[in-house]
C-alpha cells in the first residue's frame, strides 16, 4: 500500500476508485498507465475490504454484548 492511502477513509478510497474506473475505461490511455491505475485500484479495494470488515466485526461486538472493549 502506498503511503498516500494508508490512512485514507472509506468515502475517500471509494471517491478514487470511480475516478479510476473511468481512467481505465477511457480508451486513450496507454498500456503502463493502465497497469499503474489497475495497481492503485487493488490497493484502494484492499484497504476498503479491510474497513467494511474492522466495521461488520465491531457493529457484531455491539450487537453481541453492547461494548466494542476487547476483554483481556
Amino acid at each position: 500500500m502506498t503511503k498516500d492511502n494508508e490512512n485514507i477513509n472509506f468515502e475517500s478510497a471509494l471517491s478514487q476508485l470511480e475516478k479510476i474506473v473511468l481512467k481505465l475505461e477511457d480508451d486513450s490511455i496507454d498500456l503502463e498507465d493502465s497497469v499503474k491505475s489497475f495497481e492503485q485500484g487493488i490497493e484502494l479495494v484492499k484497504k476498503c475490504q479491510k474497513q467494511l470488515k474492522d466495521a461488520e466485526l465491531k457493529v457484531s461486538k455491539l450487537l453481541d454484548d453492547g461494548t466494542t472493549e476487547e476483554e483481556v
